[in-house]
């Protein structure tokens, strides 16, 4: 088991004082919780270059943190791997984890597999997926069962959500199979961590926490039907939604133009009473102070009023006034008729007997 290293949302620094090395490893774990990082990669690159795995694992972290040196996760693998290939279980975890959070999943998967039996609650998740779907590694459904539920014992939410979704399509005995079977991988994890906690090793908080890898996107739905089909997510995916038939909508009338109401004919202007060759009626049609202004009115209303033409007009002067009158008209109602035609002109008009 490896202690010099840095992991977890703590950032314990796990040093054993066993090898000449160890001081070095140790005072970039120090310059590393003092937030000098650019002194802590300086310390653990030529032990990393000569092959500590330690070393390499830091510098794994290092890369994928981006502290002290320039994010960069494909060089954080190489490090990771390199100390996974001498047995550096967290190595081995952060290695599966990024491989699968970078697209490799194939790659990634027997490094998860160990990390899953170690008791990596993110492994377990991905695993218990893979195992449910039989993806890149055979369908074992106890099994699949068994680390959900651990991942789920956890914390983790998306396992219990996954959990939920199994319960409706793994048979009942095979659900129970994997109950056993995630107790005794609790026991074997109490195990695991009891043999931790008697390591002599000294854990040191660093100011800054260093991350582990993030849990990568879920990566199973369950199947919607019996019998369970290969699904592609943990994530449950969004029920779809039947098809809503649309109701037929009656068309729209056509806007109602309002149309104008043809306007009533007018009456059509009364006609002028013929003249008659004598009479004591006549009409006036005003009187004015200028006689030009009383012959102008009667050539307008000449034009206007039909057959007022065939009378005569008068002009009879009283003192400093002109009125205009028209006649003869024989009696008082043709006089009131022509006033009528008249005043249906515009023109004031009034029967006047002589």
């Amino acid at each position: 088991m490896h202690g010099r290293h840095i992991w977890g949302s703590a950032a314990a620094a796990l040093l054993i004082a066993t090898a000449p090395a160890i001081a070095d490893v140790k005072t970039g774990v120090d310059a590393w919780q003092q937030g000098d990082y650019a002194k802590a990669i300086g310390e653990w690159r030529p032990l990393a270059q000569a092959g500590d795995s330690d070393a390499q694992f830091n510098l794994g972290q290092a890369y994928k943190l981006g502290r002290g040196v320039q994010p960069d996760l494909n060089i954080a693998i190489d490090w990771y791997r390199k100390a996974a290939q001498q047995g550096h279980m967290r190595a081995e975890d952060n290695l599966g984890l990024l491989l699968f959070q970078q697209g490799d999943r194939s790659g990634a998967m027997p490094y998860l597999q160990h990390a899953s039996m170690r008791g990596e609650p993110r492994a377990q998740y991905i695993v218990g997926t893979a195992l449910f779907n039989g993806d890149m590694i055979g369908k074992d459904w106890v099994r699949a069962y068994a680390l959900m539920t651990r991942a789920s014992a956890a914390g983790l939410p998306q396992a219990s959500s996954s959990l939920e979704q199994m319960d409706k399509f793994i048979p009942e005995d095979q659900r129970k199979q994997g109950l056993a079977l995630a107790a005794s991988l609790e026991k074997n994890d109490s195990s695991s961590n009891a043999m931790a906690a008697v390591t002599p090793a000294p854990v040191r908080s660093a100011p800054s926490a260093v991350r582990t890898t993030e849990l990568p996107p879920s990566i199973m739905n369950i199947p919607p039907a019996s019998p369970p089909r290969q699904v592609a997510s943990a994530t449950p995916a969004p029920a779809q939604p039947k098809p809503v038939q649309p109701k037929p909508v009656p068309p729209k009338p056509a806007p109602q133009v309002a149309v104008a109401k043809p306007a009533p004919t007018p009456p059509a202007p009364r006609a002028a009473p013929a003249p008659a060759a004598s009479g004591n009626w006549r009409v006036q049609l005003g009187a004015f102070g200028e006689e030009g202004r009383a012959r102008a009115l009667w050539s307008q209303l000449s034009k206007k009023v039909g057959g007022l033409s065939a009378y005569q007009p008068y002009l009879v002067k009283a003192g400093a006034v002109t009125r205009l009158q028209a006649g003869p008209i024989a009696s008082s109602a043709d006089a009131s008729r022509l006033c009528g035609a008249i005043k249906a002109a515009g023109a004031d008009c009034m029967p006047k007997k002589m």
